[in-house]
């Protein structure tokens, strides 16, 4: 579904990405994994047209979408919950969820404002609340749930459970799950190990703007020594 080719990016003069190779199959979940400042962040940014690549290719469903705009990106088919979750902070509950909903790619069965407040109930109880005035969590799934609105065929999360008290990442680690019995392809970077060794079918780990190692959750659960090297832990 989604392959990233020699992938090459970064901000000004400096260089964050170094020749990125990854992919996402169809109803796949795949981790990028790192310590902080190692290009996590940028790949995302890059994928989506926020960044511009420098060098490589970024292809989805076959066709090059590395030379698109953000918003062409997301038409294409992919919905980004992007770090801090820049939800529309003036906007209500309802508003956030339903002013970029679409469905682009005609899915039978799309996700639907009722759908969503059915996967977070707690958002039905603030829907004439502005983001804004949300709590840290409630954010977080109000930023996932605008993700789902667009009925993407790839859903990527960039710190998915970054700072949030226990019990709601376990909400999230929750919807996830019901996410993956689905058969949403996912691409998510966060620091819950644990989790993602459960959740996810493969990892990347980079380091320095590159792969450096890459493989299943098995194999990454039985190497404590790349675990240690690469994530400190």
């Amino acid at each position: 579904m989604l392959e990233v080719t020699g992938l090459e990016a970064g901000y000004g003069d400096s260089r964050v990405l170094f020749g990125v190779d990854f992919a996402v199959g169809a109803g796949e979940i795949v981790s990028l994994l790192g310590r902080n400042g190692m290009g996590k962040t940028t790949t995302i940014m890059t994928v989506m047209g926020i960044l511009h690549a420098r060098a490589g290719a970024v292809r989805f469903g076959g066709e090059p979408i590395h030379t698109l705009p953000p918003h062409r990106v997301a038409q294409c088919g992919i919905g980004l919950v992007p770090e801090g979750r820049q939800i529309f902070p003036n906007l209500s509950v309802r508003e956030n969820l339903v002013a970029t909903a679409a469905n682009p790619t005609g899915k039978s069965d799309p996700w639907t404002l009722d759908s969503v407040l059915a996967l977070f109930p707690a958002l039905r109880e603030r829907l004439r609340s502005l983001g804004g005035l949300l709590s840290g969590g409630e954010q977080q799934m109000l930023a996932i749930g605008r993700a789902l609105m667009i009925n993407p065929r790839l859903l990527i999360l960039d710190e998915a459970t970054e700072g949030l008290a226990p019990h709601v990442r376990s909400e999230i680690w929750r919807v996830l799950d019901r996410l993956k019995t689905a058969g949403q392809a996912i691409l998510i970077v966060d620091k819950n190990l644990h989790s993602l060794l459960r959740l996810a079918d493969r990892h990347y780990m980079l380091e320095k703007g590159r792969v450096v190692w890459s493989g299943a959750s098995g194999a990454l659960e039985a190497a404590p020594d790349i675990q240690h090297r690469f994530l400190g832990v």
